[in-house]
């Protein structure tokens, strides 16, 4: 954990952008994984001050662009 606080903002954005689709899947096969990544997520959100409704918008559009979702 230390060596990813010493990276610089930008590496951290990086890293997380890398390592959270590998992880993130690893662990979702957990089913008591999410009940507790949900409120670390949902804190994130709120501190960063967006608002919940629009990205359910955002992530309703991204959704209906996403593979596998359109007409086939």
């Amino acid at each position: 954990m230390s060596a990813v606080s010493a990276l610089s903002a930008d590496e951290k954005k990086e890293f997380i952008l890398r390592a959270l689709p590998e992880l993130g899947t690893e662990a979702i096969k957990d089913p008591g994984f999410l009940p507790r990544l949900l409120p670390v997520i949902l804190g994130l959100i709120r501190e960063s001050g967006i608002d919940l409704g629009q990205l359910l918008q955002l992530a309703n559009m991204l959704g209906a662009t996403a593979p596998g979702n359109g007409p086939e």
